[in-house]
């Protein structure tokens, strides 16, 4: 026999609990766009200071990191979609030839397809129909505004930055702000080191992709240097996006151009995936590979391609609290300074809010 009894106490609390799941349930998507924008503000957060130990007032140091953060990435947006709604076009133009000649490249190897009827089969005009185009426009709009609230609220937790540390202070038990000052500074160098390495590897392959296709004289080898660079962010699938549309454009020219470009870009793959990878991020995210690849397949699981962006980032941030934790439970609290990271300002500023609680209790 199972006999569960629950005081008056006990029943608010469960009754408290299942309403805050339930609002959780449905507050979900804003939760994960303040989560998103958290993560921003943490990486911006050092250069806005930066900016502000040089002079400038806080809110106009906020709005030229902005600015120029926005006109980097509207200009490489302008580099890639021009030209890949041309690669669209001449691919719905040239499919059934480049299917053929796939075909008999592939006989070479004693590969049987039929590639050449599927594509002539395709209904172009099915694909791209009305309701197509109506269902991506509202996705389209969802994700505009979606980066607009991302942008909005990084911007006022720049602003507010100092503000809301203080007032976080103020529920920090005396005596505790260097544990605390000790794990914020830590979240801040996995999660802003975690996206200054993700700026390097995928400056990196950029440049290799563009280096590779111009050499071979693939076509718009600029936009898909840059294409691979973004999809260089997204854990695992993005490597076959990097590789997979230069590939199939310079089919277009030659297969054995194509042959070269897949090679080359699958090799420079294992390299990050090897040696490029553990020396940018170094002990940053301090996560095993097992940790990794399954933190990428729950996240993808739960929430798609946002959860794949943000698995890493939150199975860091977890690291983080488990050994803050784990250092509670020794008998004295060591303070780790924070590790060098790559793109990371030359001077850190180190947070006072900290030792003006202090002071203000003492007081």
């Amino acid at each position: 026999m199972l006999k569960l009894e629950l005081s008056y106490r006990g029943m608010i609390a469960v009754g408290l609990a299942l309403v805050g799941l339930f609002f959780f349930i449905r507050l979900w998507p804003l939760i994960l766009l303040i989560v998103t924008a958290f993560i921003f503000m943490t990486t911006l957060l050092p250069y806005v200071d930066w900016l502000v130990r040089r002079g400038l007032p806080r809110t106009l140091a906020v709005v030229v990191l902005l600015v120029a953060v926005l006109a980097v990435i509207a200009g490489l947006f302008a580099l890639v979609v021009p030209a890949m709604v041309d690669e669209f076009q001449s691919i719905r133009d040239t499919l059934p030839e480049d299917a053929k000649r796939l075909e008999d490249f592939l006989a070479n190897f004693n590969i049987d397809v039929e590639l050449e009827d599927r594509a002539r089969n395709i209904d172009w005009g099915e694909l791209i129909s009305g309701r197509a185009v109506v269902d991506y426009g509202q996705r389209i709009f969802a994700i505009v505004l979606s980066t607009l609230t991302v942008v909005f609220l990084t911007v006022y937790l720049l602003v507010e930055a100092p503000r809301l540390s203080r007032f976080m202070y103020q529920f920090v038990p005396p005596g505790r702000e260097p544990e605390v000052q000790h794990l914020l500074q830590q979240v801040q160098r996995v999660v802003g080191g975690y996206i200054r390495g993700q700026v390097i590897t995928s400056l990196a392959i950029s440049v290799y992709t563009f280096v590779v296709l111009l050499a071979v004289g693939a076509p718009n080898a600029i936009a898909f240097a840059v294409m691979a660079g973004f999809a260089d962010v997204i854990p695992i699938v993005g490597a076959a996006l990097a590789v997979i549309p230069p590939t199939a454009a310079t089919f277009h020219e030659s297969s054995t151009k194509a042959v070269i470009v897949l090679v080359m870009l699958v090799l420079y793959q294992q390299f990050e995936d090897r040696f490029l990878v553990p020396r940018v991020y170094g002990q940053t995210l301090n996560l095993p590979p097992l940790v990794v690849l399954i933190a990428i397949l729950v996240g993808g699981e739960l929430l798609g391609i946002p959860g794949v962006l943000l698995a890493l980032p939150a199975a860091a941030v977890g690291r983080v609290a488990f050994d803050f934790w784990m250092e509670r439970r020794k008998p004295a609290f060591a303070s780790a300074g924070p590790a060098e990271e790559p793109f990371a300002p030359d001077e850190p500023q180190p947070p006072e809010e900290a030792g003006r609680a202090t002071e203000r209790r003492s007081a």
